[in-house]
This record gives C-alpha cells, structure tokens and sequence, in this order.
C-alpha cells in the first residue's frame, strides 16, 4: 500500500511533497510541477519565485508574483527521504539535504583530501584540472593534452558536453585538415564528455569564486568519468569531407573546361575559299 504524501501550502494552493521525483506538485492539478532543479539553495531550505497567477514559476512578463522560501525536503518528508538515499528512518535525524545528497566520502577526497577527478578517453586517465584550464594525461608528460579553453568550439550548450577529434597515440586534443579533408581519418577519433563545471563542479565553484557546495545537491559529486566515443557518421566530418569532394569536382571540371577552350583557340584556323 502507497504511503501518503506530505502536502505543503503555498499561498492558499496544497502541493504534494514528491521527493522520489524531488518536485512540488499541485494537488488539484498534478501537471502543474514545481521542480527541484529550479529552486534556489539558500542552506536551511530553498527559495523560488512564485506566480500567484499561475501557482508556479511566473513568466518572463508576470509581474505579480512572491518570493517564496520551503524547508528542506528532509524536513518535509524524512521517510521519502530517507528511503531515497538508502538509509534508516532513524538515521537522517538531524541530517541535511546537502548530507544525504552528496556522497560525503567523495566529498571529502576532493576538498579536504585534493584528489582530482579524472576522465577515462579511449583507455587513458585524464585528470580534470581547471586551474590549469585542462584535461592533463596521466603519466605522459611529452603529451598536450586537451586545453579546455582550445575546444570552445566543440561544446554543445544543450546538451553540456564537448565532442571533439582526439588524438589517442598522443593522448592530445587535433583537428583534422577541414579545408581539404577527403576521407575519415585513421589516426583520430571522435569522442564526448561532459563540461568542466559538470566533471569538476567543486573546481569550477572555486575558480569562479562561488560556494564549494554550489549546485552539489542537485546534480551530485563524482570524482570518475568516461568520455564516450561517438562514430563519425554522428558527427559533421562526413558531410564536410562530401562538400570538399564537391568542390573538388567542380574545379577538376572547371579546369578541363579551361583546358578544352585553350586547346580551341590554339587550333590554326582554315583558309576561307
């Protein structure tokens, strides 16, 4: 038998306390959802501007709306909560959202401890370091690596990751000749991985100058990745490499054309009777 559900009231409107799914959502209506990744952590508790329109996030042009500020869901739901992350009724007493969240272990390690999270690309281990703005290879000291700040080109902002061509004999981040490309090269691949702020968000919190904990609980903390190698046919190359053949038709064609009238004008002419 399903458990009941804690309601809060938000200015007169009840909305379920839905923490398998971290959402508010509205009683009368359950479309109407008020998502966790969009509230503000203010640390005992989180704000959100609310429509009193709308009874959710106002619009761009809704001016007639409240700040709104809720506990933490660990003080709205300990059961849920605790059955989300695995522990003891008993044992999230006391305990914050930010403590049952994040792996506290990994936590840890990355502040207190220093390790640096690393990404696996094709085999290699890859250490994520933002203060020197790169992917740095480990034990390849002859080796680039990937400067983050050379790869701005190949980041996706929707999905928040970089694709991009990779070396994996000189574990280093190399473009292909695109202007006169023909084939797929041989010697490189494709591969995806996360942003630095998504691999590394307590290096990123600090090079930026905000909280260490900033955006923690909602997305969580690891300290290993794995790029994910993406076949070429997924990325542009192939219709590139197909324009440049194109193109290269195109002169060839134009060049007998050019090559056909110079022969012409070259032809001694009859005599006319």
């Amino acid at each position: 038998m399903e458990r009941e559900l804690p309601v809060i009231n938000i200015e007169g409107t009840d909305f379920i306390v839905d923490v398998s799914k971290l959402e508010l959502r509205e009683m009368a209506d359950p479309t109407n959802i008020i998502a966790f990744e969009n509230m503000r952590d203010v640390g005992d508790g989180y704000t959100f501007d609310y429509s009193l329109k709308n009874k959710n996030l106002p619009s761009m042009f809704d001016l007639e709306y409240i700040t709104v500020k809720i506990s933490e869901f660990v003080a709205l739901d300990p059961q849920g909560m605790a059955a989300r992350y695995n522990y003891a009724p008993e044992e999230v007493k006391g305990k914050s959202d930010f403590e049952l969240m994040v792996d506290q272990k990994t936590f840890d390690l990355r502040v207190n401890k220093g390790i640096l999270p690393t990404v696996d690309i094709a085999g290699h281990t890859f250490y994520v370091d933002i203060r020197m703005d790169m992917l740095r290879p480990k034990d390849d000291f002859l080796s680039k690596g990937i400067v983050l700040s050379n790869i701005e080109n190949y980041y996706d902002e929707d999905k928040r990751t970089y694709t991009i061509p990779y070396n994996p004999n000189t574990h280093e981040f190399q473009e292909p000749d695109y202007q006169n490309i023909k084939e797929l090269p041989k010697d490189l691949m494709a591969v995806r991985f996360p942003s630095e702020r998504l691999l590394d968000r307590i290096g990123w919190n600090r090079q930026h100058g905000f909280e260490l904990t900033q955006g923690l609980a909602k997305h969580g903390l690891k300290l290993k990745f794995r790029a994910k190698p993406i076949p070429w046919k997924k990325t542009f190359l192939p219709d590139l490499i197909e324009s440049n053949l194109k193109t290269e038709k195109n002169h060839q064609k134009a060049n007998e054309k050019q090559l056909l009238a110079q022969s012409d004008k070259s032809k001694p002419k009859g005599r006319k009777m």
